[in-house]
């Protein structure tokens, strides 16, 4: 069903009115502020409802960690499964006969039991609609959706569980009742595919690709340092409307005279990897912006996220013309099935989209770089502060030498840096970083750095080996409101979609605050 963003709106706008009324009648204490979400579970008027629960939490050894506070200060968040959601989730278990044989298995129990705890105490109307803010106490990420009928709306979990009780508050966090237990993920988004026989002509495809492996990682057991992946996939009954009836008939629509799909250049190969997007993205981080996401293809995706719908390719194919009444509608995009969507695999999340997702010639947009691609930054933005990086392999784009180098997330509201967060490096120093990819074409180029202090230093800079623009003077150009400034470098020309490296080298020593590089389209 398509989702229309408004109806969203407006609809959680009514959940969230009925949600914050609902959280006091089904509470039904006086001295909920005292009880913590342990004590709710054991209370007398609700233990008959959760005692096959409530003894997974015990035997997984975190009914302590649910009677007590939350040690950094942010509560927890109990999705709790009802009775008859533990016994459905047996009987459809082909590794459980009985609430016995799962208590019995100390390794799965505890996964279990920490797997429904969010590690932050969190309301229905925070919700986002993808990934929640904070993993679980397994480590793990939970997605949300929200389901319109024609009668009824509610949230589900993992598209698992439907919240049929919200917002029951406690002293340590909230409650969640949910009417099905959530199963731990730990498949890959390959796996996935083979386990779904709707899919079996993309599935194939990424095998004959050998692009297998790029979607069977699992990142939670996986010693490397990988970044997810975002998957975007077709159902078999989409490439069906094109005629296309299985693999033979794709590979012969796309790649009719060549037969080498594994290789980098195949038309195949990078039609498949064009539907693996850098990084993971959920539907939210879609919304509200209209730009290009790296593929694992030659090309970017360029997703909308502006108007009523996520439009994928806007303006790059007429999919259909409805009249109706007089009115005409031009569906001119590849759209997004919102209700499947967000489905969270340990490589990264899966979309499914409406339309047959073909490669387009790529737009340009303005790219702003700020460091993302490196995990280890990321990490310490969740956690605030000033981190030295003293070893250079945490870092996967970023080499430096002459001086120290740390990353800083600022938590103080007058900081005025993008996102709170830049590097910062101080002396006779050289930095390089290599960007994402980037659509080829003609670009001005900008240096956003601290520009308001005499102790800045003078530098250099380089793009690709190649000097860009003059002496850049750090020591100026900011001001009483704003201390950092957007320095423009110069213009350039990228012949191909490729990485970058910008490299910054200090003429005269000095403090380097590094906030991000800009591309704008000439």
């Amino acid at each position: 069903m398509k989702r229309r963003l408004f109806i969203i709106t407006y609809i959680i706008g009514l959940a969230m009115l009925f949600s914050c009324e609902e959280k006091e009648i089904d509470a039904g204490f006086e001295d909920m502020v005292n009880m913590t979400i342990y004590d709710y579970i054991i209370d007398e008027e609700n233990k008959d409802q959760f005692t096959s629960f409530l003894s997974i939490l015990e035997k997984g050894g975190i009914d302590k960690t649910l009677s007590a506070y939350n040690p950094n200060g942010v509560d927890y968040t109990l999705f709790l499964p009802t009775n008859e959601a533990i016994e459905r989730f047996i009987q459809q278990s082909s590794q459980f006969n009985s609430l016995n044989d799962l208590l019995n298995n100390q390794a799965y129990v505890e996964a279990f039991s920490r797997f429904h705890v969010l590690n932050l105490g969190i309301m229905t109307n925070d919700f986002p609609f993808g990934a929640l803010p904070e993993y679980t106490l397994s480590g793990d990420q939970l997605t949300v959706s929200f389901v319109i009928l024609p009668d009824t709306s509610y949230y589900k979990i993992n598209n698992q569980a439907a919240i049929i009780k919200p917002n029951i508050e406690v002293s340590n966090g909230y409650v969640h009742v949910i009417e099905n237990a959530l199963t731990p993920i730990t498949f890959t988004s390959y796996t996935w595919l083979t386990q779904n026989p709707g899919y079996t002509i993309f599935r194939e495809a990424v095998e004959r690709t050998g692009l297998k492996d790029t979607l069977n990682i699992n990142l939670k057991t996986d010693e490397r340092n990988l970044r997810a992946s975002t998957l975007m996939v077709e159902h078999d009954s989409i490439f069906k409307k094109f005629n296309i009836n299985n693999f033979d008939d794709l590979a012969a629509r796309i790649s009719p005279n060549n037969s080498n799909y594994t290789s980098v250049t195949n038309p195949l190969y990078n039609f498949v990897a064009y539907h693996i997007l850098e990084g993971s993205m959920f539907l939210d981080n879609f919304e509200g912006v209209a730009t290009n996401y790296n593929t694992y293809s030659d090309i970017p995706l360029n997703v909308n996220g502006l108007g009523i719908d996520i439009a994928i390719n806007k303006g790059q194919e007429v999919f259909n013309i409805i009249v109706h009444q007089g009115d005409t509608t031009i569906i001119d995009y590849v759209g997004i099935l919102y209700d499947a969507s967000n489905l969270i695999t340990q490589s990264g999340p899966v979309h499914f989209v409406n339309q047959m997702m073909r490669q387009q010639p790529p737009v340009r947009a303005i790219r702003n770089y700020e460091f993302w691609e490196e995990p280890a930054f990321n990490e310490f933005r969740a956690e605030g502060g000033s981190f030295q990086i003293k070893d250079p392999d945490i870092l996967n784009n970023i080499t430096w030498s002459g001086a120290d180098l740390f990353f800083v997330k600022s938590d103080d509201p007058a900081e005025l840096a993008w996102n709170q967060d830049y590097l910062i490096i101080n002396g006779d120093f050289r930095i390089s970083y290599r960007m994402p990819k980037i659509v080829q074409g003609k670009y001005r180029v900008f240096l956003g750095a601290h520009a308001s202090n005499a102790a800045n230093a003078l530098v250099e800079v380089f793009l690709d080996g190649k000097k860009i623009g003059g002496l850049v003077d750090l020591t100026t150009g900011g001001s009483s409101s704003n201390p950092y400034a957007r320095k423009e470098l110069g213009t350039v020309d990228f012949l191909r979609f490729e990485e970058h490296t910008i490299e910054i080298v200090s003429l005269i020593p000095g403090i380097f605050r590094w906030d991000y590089v800009r591309f704008e389209p000439v």
